[in-house]
């Protein structure tokens, strides 16, 4: 049996709203973690990126701008996921928010979340899209279900009409 808390992931968008409030209706009063994962690295990309074919870094963001602009990108990321925490506390979880900075992809930080917290369940919401009449699920969903360490709970966004 897994001691830790829920590992709720969460973005801000609606889907990400109905897992927290499902992750509750679920799980009961407990330990929830809800997680915003940020892509850090990508403003220093930008300073540091070579201009085509002369090789020097291109004109417009430099170091210092880089530097102010993924603090700026953490900063949301960590009101985010605080934002996430209070709708989890909301609904009956004892939560807090986690923003942390993605190293590979977004699933696998939540996989790592899960196995150092020792996590009984990740939910996430479900972001599907439409392709030619298909319902594709995004690559964090098929990541997850292929790798979790713990069941994965999606939670769906209800289509309008259908209840």
């Amino acid at each position: 049996m897994h001691a830790g808390p829920v590992i709720i992931g969460f973005d801000g968008t609606p889907a990400s709203v109905g897992a927290v409030r499902e992750s509750a209706a679920l799980t009961g009063p407990r330990a929830a973690l809800v997680v915003v994962v940020w892509e850090a690295g990508r403003n220093f990309e930008l300073a540091t990126l070579p201009d085509r074919g002369l090789e020097a870094p291109i004109v417009g963001l430099d170091l210092r701008t880089a530097f102010e602009a993924e603090e700026a990108a953490y900063e949301d990321a960590r009101r985010m996921a605080e934002h996430g925490a209070a709708l989890a506390r909301q609904a009956g979880l004892q939560a807090e928010g986690l923003a942390v900075a993605d190293t590979m992809t977004v699933a696998d930080t939540l996989i790592r979340l899960a196995r150092e917290r020792d996590a009984p369940a990740v939910v996430v919401g479900d972001h599907q899209h439409r392709r030619l009449g298909k319902v594709v699920h995004g690559s964090t969903l098929t990541g997850l279900l292929r790798a979790a360490p713990c069941p994965v709970v999606v939670c769906g966004m209800a289509q309008p009409g259908t209840g």
